[in-house]
């Protein structure tokens, strides 16, 4: 069987690849832009997007959108996080956060799938803190200033153990159980 997954970001067709090689799924990359839905819920902004990947003839999909969601901040920057990196970066939020004692942050990841013709959705979540200021070299976009366990960041926790917490990698593990619960894969 053979998943198409829908991102401009060849990283995440990787960290895909890895996760599924278990289940006898094959990873394809496929770019194909598509309208994000301007709402505060991933879960709907991915279910939109859904609809018009299959509106455009694509079958057998992965798609997925993720944000950091702020509690201090009212869960900004959330689905606006990519606009957010862009603009305001990390150390935006970091001003934004100056003298505020409430750190607690969450990631959200939230996983479209397309197979066989059913449709799942299912989001992943990973608690933490934002720290003081910007930490460590790995990861990507907001890793160096989110903290799960209040000691190390994400930029400084090696990638597979991020896995193992992240809200991406706790998403991918429910996308599988709920592919096995339906009986559509076998395997790990």
């Amino acid at each position: 069987m053979k998943l198409k997954v829908i991102t401009s970001n060849p990283g995440k067709v990787e960290e895909y690849r890895r996760s599924f090689s278990g289940l006898g799924i094959e990873m394809e990359h496929l770019r194909l832009p598509y309208d994000e839905v301007q709402t505060s819920d991933l879960s709907e902004v991915v279910s939109k997007g859904m609809d018009e990947i299959i509106a455009k003839g694509v079958r057998d999909f992965i798609v997925d959108d993720s944000g950091l969601f702020v509690d201090a901040l009212k869960g900004f920057p959330g689905v606006w996080s990519a606009y957010a990196q862009k603009t305001i970066g990390n150390q935006g939020i970091l001003k934004l956060m100056d003298g505020v004692e409430d750190r607690g942050a969450e990631f959200r990841c939230c996983i479209g799938c397309d197979i066989a013709g059913e449709r799942i959705i299912v989001t992943g979540v990973c608690r933490g803190v934002i720290i003081d200021s910007e930490r460590g070299s790995g990861g990507f976009g907001f890793d160096p200033i989110f903290s799960q366990d209040g000691v190390r960041t994400f930029a400084e926790t090696p990638v597979e153990e991020k896995n193992e917490t992240s809200h991406r990698g706790n998403a991918v593990r429910l996308l599988m159980e709920e592919m096995k619960r339906r009986g559509l894969v076998r395997g790990r």
